[in-house]
């Protein structure tokens, strides 16, 4: 006997599963994908996964054998966490906080991932914030029988360029799979919209889809809102367009929610903006699309243009898409530094693995493996999860990874332009003068509204409070935010992460 113990996801390949496993299709959705995850690992086990095209992690006890199984996705759209008692037993789930809930479990902050999140603004590897929780990397499966746990790995993002194709023969080749995918991601019953921002990604995914509506977060900064081109596509492509408008008296005040949610700490900006977005969106539907992935797997960040300059040094300093505090600076910051535990041990492995690659794809690697997980997917998960919306992202797809995996470099980034290919693909269905846009990522006036005294009481007081103390020497941390306030604004970044951390920890361990 098999059962399932938990799972938060979306099976894409339901249809040909159904039909494979001998699994009735037209049962309602959560009982179906509950029959194709049994099935699924009762007839190929712990090599499910590589039969499975989704976003998912769970775990399945096998009573037969007094085994639990536990799985998470390729790349880690959906966390899985699991923490051993002093007595043996194994607590896991779908969230951190239905772990901290359990009796038994005494919750204590794990100091050191401080070091990590102040250069990376999140975390990386197997350990969290809370000692003695840990995640399952993406993947991975785990059985625990016996009182051991074993962890397999199934997969890694591996790269072998195929020089035979034109670029026009990628480009066909991607909007080919990427309209197979998104022949999957839903029912004819469901109802679903799609976000929608200025950029390539979201364009491509509402062009491709049905959704007959979009979504989009806007500011009254003209210069920094991407919803008026948002709108130009929607318009383009017959879609009603909704702009969820975000005040700084809006951002500030839900930084709360957004870091309880969260469950650890996270530094990226976008974060905040993305909660009210979806919470914006969740009044009109319950299913959305998004656009992550293309930006790792087809070259999308600007940076991503230095990486021939920067070749073999990547292994030196490249630690992801974020990397905002070095160690000198944190050992002045910190009132307890960790030596010999730096950002680039923690991805050292991965540069092994990747060794004599090009740079382009070391730098990829990473961030599929680092940043995609660590932030991206975690970001996506926590605040969808907090609203009530499901998100699915049809661009993170295993088939789709196995052609940019196959890519040469060239086709991917220029000095002119990057996701070159992608961009190719998808000017089949929309204007070049979309496809081809520059890209301008989700930006947020933080950078301004930090720095204005009508909008920063709480980050100056808790960086002056007892709480920062313990951590920090406030002189050091007040110096940064002074000299962002008067003019540096380089350094918004250090302290919105400083700021973020000490807004999580009084909603966990003060607060609560």
């Amino acid at each position: 006997m098999v059962e399932l113990k938990t799972y938060s996801g979306h099976i894409r390949n339901h249809r040909a599963l159904c039909e494979e496993l001998a699994i009735d299709p037209s049962l309602p959705r959560e009982r179906k994908e509950e029959a194709i995850l049994l099935a699924a690992y009762r007839r190929w086990g712990g090599d499910m996964a590589n039969h499975l095209h989704g976003m998912y992690s769970l775990a399945i006890y096998d009573a037969d054998n007094d085994t639990l199984f536990c799985l998470r996705d390729p790349f880690g759209t959906k966390p899985f966490y699991y923490y051993m008692t002093d007595d043996g037993q194994l607590l896991y789930g779908t969230t951190i906080r239905e772990i901290l809930e359990t009796d038994g479990v005494c919750k204590r902050l794990n100091r050191k991932m401080l070091q990590i999140y102040l250069t990376m603004t999140y975390t990386t590897g197997e350990e969290t914030f809370f000692e003695g929780v840990k995640k399952l990397l993406p993947g991975r499966y785990m059985t625990f029988k016996n009182g051991e746990i074993q962890i397999t790995r199934y997969f890694r993002p591996t790269f072998h360029p195929d020089e035979s194709k034109t670029l026009e023969e990628w480009a066909d080749e991607l909007h080919t799979t990427v309209a197979a995918v998104m022949a999957e991601v839903k029912t004819e019953d469901e109802y679903v919209e799609s976000f929608l921002s200025g950029g390539v990604d979201s364009s491509y995914v509402l062009a491709m889809s049905d959704a007959p509506a979009c979504n989009s977060c806007g500011y009254d900064d003209s210069r920094l809102d991407e919803s008026g081109l948002a709108r130009e596509t929607a318009t383009l492509l017959g879609r009603q367009f909704n702009r969820c408008l975000i005040t700084p008296e809006e951002y500030f005040g839900i930084v709360p929610y957004v870091m309880y949610h969260m469950e650890q700490p996270l530094g990226d900006a976008s974060a905040v903006a993305f909660a009210l977005g979806c919470i914006a969106t969740a009044k009109g539907t319950g299913i959305c699309y998004s656009g992550e992935g293309a930006d790792e797997f087809f070259g999308g960040y600007n940076m991503y243009r230095n990486a021939e300059r920067y070749g073999d040094n990547l292994k030196t300093f490249y630690v992801g898409n974020t990397n905002i505090m070095k160690e000198e600076e944190k050992r002045r910051l910190l009132k307890v530094y960790y030596d010999n535990f730096e950002p680039i041990d923690l991805v050292r492995s991965i540069y092994e693995e990747n060794e004599g690659l090009d740079p382009l794809s070391k730098m990829s690697d990473v961030d599929i493996q680092v940043w995609l997980e660590g932030d991206i997917y975690l970001n996506v998960d926590k605040m969808s999860r907090a609203a009530g919306l499901e998100v699915r992202m049809p661009l993170t797809d295993r088939r789709i990874f196995d052609i940019a995996s196959r890519m040469p470099s060239r086709f991917k980034v220029t000095e002119e332009q990057n996701k070159v290919a992608l961009r190719t693909a998808a000017a089949k269905v929309l204007p070049e003068e979309i496809a081809f846009r520059q890209k301008l990522g989700f930006v947020v006036p933080i950078r301004m509204w930090m720095a204005d005294d009508r909008y920063n009481g709480d980050v100056r007081k808790k960086f002056n409070s007892p709480m920062a103390a313990e951590f920090f020497h406030l002189d050091e941390i007040n110096a940064i935010f002074d000299a962002y306030v008067g003019g540096n604004s380089d350094n918004w970044r250090k302290v919105w992460t400083i700021y973020t951390f000490l807004v999580w920890y009084e909603e966990y361990f003060i607060k609560r």
